[in-house]
Order: C-alpha cells, then structure tokens, then sequence
C-alpha cells in the first residue's frame, strides 16, 4: 500500500543548493520510493550554535517502504553526499528529516514520527505549508497551514534558484 510521507531537506556547508538538489535526485532511484510534489528552496536562519544559513525545502514521497526503512535510505544519503555527524544543531552538508508518514504517531528509539521538534520551526513550516497545507499533523490534530500561523516566520526568505 502506497505511503503519503514529508520530509525536510537542509544544507549549510558546501553547494547547498546543489547537495539538496541531489538528494531528490537520488532519493528518486530508490525502489518503493517516489517524489510527488517539492516546496520551492528557502534561505533559513540556523538554529543552535553560530554558522552559516541555511537552504531549506520539503518534499511530499509516495512510498511503499517501512517508516525504518525510509528512515535508513535518508541516513545512507546524507552519508552520501558527505554528512559527518558532530555537534548537535551544528552545520552539515545535508540534513534529510522524516517529518510526517500518513497520519502515523510512532515512537522509537531510533525514530519518532511525526518530527518531535517540527511543529516550532518555521524553515520546516514555511515550505511544508508550501505544498501540503491541508495536511493534518496527528499530535496537534491541526492543518499544516494553521500551525504556520502560530510561529515567527521572519528567519526564512524564498530562494530564486531552480525548482
């Protein structure tokens, strides 16, 4: 059965927007998994310590994998396309979140769905209303577009490059 799923892209070292470009690109290779509609690129403020901007966008996937199993292609790509993992919030060539996956409530050890953090931050919002704001985050039980609404969206500014 075919999965309607969100995910996050951000990038702030390196060719940003090239490096978020390539990951829809190669997410498209993967078996079971499918880009239905992207969010034009935004340019973000970044959370946490001090560093570069951000790109930011969001993606809608059609899939027929497992929640883990989408999961694990995201790491495999950030890995990719040169991910290292150090300091918390700190800068990366890549950051591919799993934001929603139908109207799944899943907690983990390894994953928590929908985004525990994704409801407070509007370089998630801002795009993700973009191309889904009909869409009802489980745990609030509130549209997309109507969570947009309670946050500042001053930190995120459209982007002119090639959708």
């Amino acid at each position: 059965m075919d999965s309607n799923v969100a995910i996050g892209l951000g990038s702030n070292l390196g060719l940003s927007g090239q490096t978020v470009e390539t990951a829809l690109e190669l997410l498209e290779g993967y078996e079971g998994i499918r880009v239905k509609k992207r969010s034009h690129w935004y340019r973000t403020i970044p959370v946490g310590p001090p560093q570069p901007d951000y790109i930011n966008g969001c993606a809608i996937l059609e899939v027929t994998v497992s929640p883990q199993s989408l999961l694990e292609t995201l790491l495999e790509i950030e890995k990719t396309l040169g991910r290292v993992r150090g300091e918390r919030w700190g800068p990366r060539t890549l950051d591919l979140d799993l934001l929603l996956f139908d109207d799944l409530i899943l907690n983990t050890p390894t994953l928590e769905i929908p985004h525990p953090r994704m409801r407070d931050r509007a370089f998630v919002l801002v795009p993700l209303a973009e191309i889904a704001p009909e869409w009802i985050d489980p745990i609030s039980k509130k549209a997309i577009a109507q969570l947009l609404e309670t946050i500042d969206q001053s930190g995120v500014q459209k982007l002119t490059l090639t959708n």
